[in-house]
Order: structure tokens, then sequence, then C-alpha cells
């Protein structure tokens, strides 16, 4: 086992040393024995982002629970100290041990976001892994991947072993359990791989092909193996309040990007945006009773000294004891001296007063997400709010003493026309004369109304995924019209990248051919590409060029209904049937109730567990 020795001399010359030496508050410490399973658990981005995230917390927990299993943590370091590391041949190691990444049984990685793919094949070049898993030899590692991401696993394929489908708690312990068992059996990787296709959630890419029409879409998803299935389904947890949770947080040595502890209150959400992945992905929705939340809550401030907790859900204010869990949990947090954070909300009356008796003292600023800037549009992607509910919970908001509002926005949407841009504009213009209309003496300063907007992203599994994404040149000019129709001056605009955009939805909806463009970009020096500093689009083109990849062929590209997509083989339990159904009513302006309302049929009831079966 080779341990790299972190001298004083090599992080005297980085930011940040706490990056990288370990040994924070909570983080698991193990004697290891020679039969111990070891699992790099890899974040593709920096410590403080990597630290912040939730899923990473659980998991690292999760495994260590085990004591034949050693999760350790990696995170791709930054640009100063991966100099240092080639310039004194130094392999990509863990935070608990320093061990060298070729040491692992597993390295897995966790697919958060798109842009962060150029840093997984650059993790694995600095632990000097072979990129393409043919290349691997018995003696490396394997590679797995999981996470929302992984949903269309293919833009990653040939570089990966396992992906994981669903959620971490459910099948690693069989994962790991026949892990041991090969071990001692003395059998090649690719029997245990063969092995691993009668595992529910696997998806082992090796034994799948694509074949292509000369129109450049996807003939035929091929099995290789007689094994091997035609659909990989999602695994769930099934009794979200019986589930593992830890008890404690790593506590960072420098402040992270959420530096606070997380209580995660339910999966899923009832909502149903069109747009939305993680809505569709995460179904059905299983929430947490308040009892056990708060048992988390109160074992967590104690075991880390956080003087802040954060509530983290896709949409905090469905949770249905709301009231009462959130009367008591602010009880417990007055008694501590702890502060409540709160996510964005709905704008409606609750919400606001939920925020009126969480921030009575500090007033940050308020949060809401109308997404669009006429009902019409907004009755396109389903998100289920008028504009009386938005101006009137702004009002509530400005009554109750706040003075600074966020609102976000998406520009692109299907069906989106010059006016549905200035209507952006026009309601931010009405939220301001609220303000203004209300007495002075409730003011509290002057008004401060962020307008955001990210560009629309067509994703998988979402009724949304088989419409083409706006050019880069048409949504500048949205920008652009958007930025003159604001025409006062306490409301700021922001927007995101166009570019950025293009190469997610590229990505997003990538067959295995796209892993070329990002094995290219990756040579061609692409990393930390969800970082603005870093990001080169015309390094991207570059990359495009030389893997023969079109970019408007899977970003602008409108899809019919016939064709066969990139992730059909993995079975997330909303069907097919339903997204189509949903694309359609888009079209027509037609809404959908949410779950709790009226069901949908959206699939997901044949997982028997959530809102789909309460009744």
């Amino acid at each position: 086992m080779t341990k790299i020795n972190l001298s004083d001399s090599i992080l005297s010359q980085v930011d940040k040393p706490a990056r990288y030496i370990g040994g924070e508050l909570n983080s698991c410490k193990k004697g290891i024995t020679q039969d111990m399973m070891r699992f790099a658990f890899c974040f593709p981005d920096v410590y403080e982002v990597g630290m912040s995230h939730l899923g990473m917390q659980i998991l690292y927990h999760f495994f260590n629970r085990r004591e034949d299993v050693y999760c350790e943590r990696v995170f791709a370091p930054w640009a100063d100290m991966e100099k240092l590391m080639k310039l004194n041949h130094m392999p990509l190691f863990s935070l608990e041990t320093h061990t060298i990444l070729k040491n692992f049984d597993f390295v897995g990685f966790t697919l958060q976001y798109e842009m962060s793919y150029t840093n997984i094949l650059n993790m694995l070049e600095l632990a000097d892994i072979p990129l393409y898993s043919e290349e691997r030899s018995e003696e490396d590692p394997l590679i797995i991947a999981g996470g929302p991401c992984a949903c269309n696993p293919e833009p990653l394929a040939p570089f990966i072993d396992i992906f994981y489908i669903g959620e971490g708690e459910v099948t690693y312990d069989v994962l790991f359990d026949k892990y041991k068992e090969w071990k001692a059996s003395g059998k090649t990787k690719r029997e245990f791989l063969e092995q691993l296709l009668d595992v529910e959630g696997l998806y082992i890419p090796c034994f799948y092909a694509e074949t292509y029409h000369e129109d450049g879409t996807i003939k035929e998803k091929q099995t290789l193996h007689p094994k091997a299935k035609d659909k990989i389904k999602k695994v769930i947890v099934k009794d979200i309040d019986q589930v593992f949770y830890p008890e404690v947080q790593i506590v960072p040595w420098i402040q992270a990007i959420h530096d606070r502890v997380t209580l995660e209150m339910f999966r899923g959400c009832i909502r149903g945006c069109r747009f939305c992945q993680a809505g569709m992905i995460y179904r059905p929705v299983r929430q947490k009773s308040k009892e056990v939340l708060l048992q988390h809550a109160k074992k967590l401030l104690r075991s880390t000294g956080y003087e802040e907790i954060s509530l983290a859900s896709l949409s905090t204010s469905d949770y249905e004891d709301l009231q009462c869990f959130s009367e008591e949990l602010m009880s417990l947090c007055q008694e501590e001296f702890v502060n409540i954070s709160l996510p964005s909300l709905r704008v409606d009356a609750f919400s606001v007063d939920l925020m009126k008796k969480v921030q009575e003292v500090r007033k940050s600023s308020l949060t809401f997400a109308p997404e669009a800037g006429t009902q019409k549009l907004r009755d396109v992607i389903n998100k289920n709010i008028t504009e009386e509910e938005i101006l009137n919970g702004c009002r509530l908001a400005f009554e109750g003493g706040w003075n600074r509002v966020k609102l976000y926005f998406m520009l692109g949407l299907p069906n989106e026309t010059e006016e549905d841009v200035k209507g952006i504009a026009a309601l931010a213009e009405k939220i301001a004369l609220v303000y203004y209309q209300i007495d002075k003496e409730k003011r509290q300063g002057g008004l401060q109304l962020v307008v955001s907007t990210s560009c629309f992203v067509p994703k998988p599994f979402t009724p949304f995924q088989w419409e083409p994404q706006d050019s880069v040149a048409s949504f500048m000019e949205k920008h652009n019209l958007l930025k003159n129709s604001i025409k006062r001056k306490q409301i700021k605009y922001n927007h995101h990248d166009a570019k950025t955009s293009i190469l997610e939805a590229v990505i997003a909806r990538g067959d295995r051919r796209v892993s070329a463009l990002i094995y290219r970009a990756f040579k061609n020096g692409c990393t930390f590409d969800s970082w603005g500093e870093h990001f080169r689009y015309e390094k991207w083109e570059q990359a495009a060029e030389e893997a023969g990849i079109d970019f408007d062929f899977y970003a602008t590209r409108a899809r019919g209904y016939d064709e066969i997509l990139p992730w059909d083989h993995i079975d997330i339990g909303v069907t097919k049937k339903f997204l189509m159904k949903e694309n359609e009513k888009a079209k027509d302006i037609v809404t959908t109730p949410n779950c709790r309302e009226k069901c949908s049929a959206c699939g997901i009831s044949r997982l028997e567990k959530g809102v789909c079966n309460e009744n």
C-alpha cells in the first residue's frame, strides 16, 4: 500500500492547504486489515463544494458503518495543487490515510452536474489509472459512478465499470458482499461484472452497445451478454423513517459552500414542473416523520457544534406536517441558539409566515422561483402559481420587514415568445410597485430586487426531453432584450452563461459518442468547467471538431417520440407515456395538478411507496 507524504513544503505553496490534509472532526479513522474493502469516494470538484454535498455525507458514514469497508474521501485538487503534484510525481490520494487511488478496491464518483465530467478524467489520470475501462488491468480498481446524472450514463460509459442507478442505501451492501466473495474466489474482474448483472440497480456498460442510423440517431441498443437486462430499474429506499442517516457530519477545516447541519426532510417532489429532472427521477415522494427529523437535528447539532441548520428537500413548503414540525424545530433551535436556513420557497402566505418566524431577528434575502414571467409560460411548464399569488407573497414579505428579494427565471423555455421574455421585466416591475405601496414605516431600507435567469437545458426523463434548446445567439438576444426591458435601477439583472448551457445539453442528452468529446476536451486542458474563470468554450469547440461531434445535433435538435433515446434502457419509474402526455399538455398550455391533489398516473405507483400509496 502506497501512501503519500504530504510535506509542509508542498502545503505551504498552495492556497487553502486544509483542502488536502483530512483529519476533520467526525471523519472516520479505522485500522486497516488485509481483507478490508477500500472505497475512494470521489467528488469531482473542489473540497468546499464536495463537503457541502449531503449525499456524500450520508454515503460516507453509511459505508463506514461496516467494519469490512473503509470509505475515504477524494476531491479534485485545485490548479495550484495539481501543478505541484505533477512536478513531484505525486499520484492523487485520499484525505483520511493519504493512500493513492490505485490501491483502492473501488473508486466511486458522484455525478451531480455534467460540467464536472472532465474533472473525472483528470482525477483518474492524476491517479495513474487508465481512463478507458477496457484498458485497465486486473490490478486496477473498479470505477463506479452514481448520482442524478447517472440516469443517462452513456456519455461516460467507456470510462466507467459500474453505474449505480437509484438511492445508495439500497444495493451497496449487496455489491460489497459479492465483491468479498469474488475476491476470495480468484476469478477475473470480468467474471465479477457478470455476477453484477443479476443485481437490481446496477448498469454494467461493457455488456451493452449502440448502433446508429445514417442520420446519426440511435438504431438499436444491443445487449452483449445473455444475462444483460433490457431495462435497468432504479432502486429506492422503501422506509424513509428507518433508512440510515448519520448522527454526525464531517465538519470541514475551512468554510464550505453550505457550512451547517443539513436535515433531509423528504425525497421526491409532488409538483411535476416539466423542466425539472430532479422532480421526476427522485419520485415517489417519501417524507420523514417530524419525530425522526427532530431526533436527527438534536444529534447532529450536538455532534458538530454548528450554529445553523438547513432544511433540505426539493420543495420544503410541501412537507405535510410543516407547521407543527417548524414550531418544534424553532423551539429546539432557540434553546440551542441555532439559526434555521430555508431553501427557495413557494411564493405563498404560509412560506412567508414561516420565514417571518425563522428570521425574526436577522432577515436575509428571500428567494422565490417563479421560473417564467407570464402566466401562459408558467402554465406551459406546470409551475401552478399565479401572478396574484406571487405579488401577494411579495407583499407579505415586504410587510414582514424584507427589502431584499431574489427572483429566479428561465430563458429559452418551450413555447417562449418575445412577450414572455419581456414579461419577466414586467413582473419584476409589478413586484417593485408592490414594495412602494407599503407604508413607509413598514419598509426596511431601500428595495433590492435581483432578477436572475438561467438558460433552459432539456434533460432526460422530463416532459421536455424531446424539445430543442435555444442557440447561443438566441439566448444572447433574449438576455439583451430582458436587460433593456428592465428600467428601474433598484432591479439588478444577472444571467447564466449560454455557452455552458449548450454544453450541458450536449452532455445531458448525449449518447456514447459524446464520450469522445469529453475525452478530447480533457486532453485540450478543460477542467473545472463549471467555474467561470476556468471555462474555455473554444477548447470545447476544438474538441467537438476532433471528436466529430455536432453540438446542434444534441442540443438544438428536436426529437420525435419514436426516436430511441440514449437513456431508454434506464427505468426511473416514471413512464415514457406519461412524459409524452405531459409534453402534449405543455403544447396545449394545460396544467397538471400536484400529486396530493390528484394522481396523474406517472407510473411511479408500481414501486408501491410514497404519496401514491398513502391512501
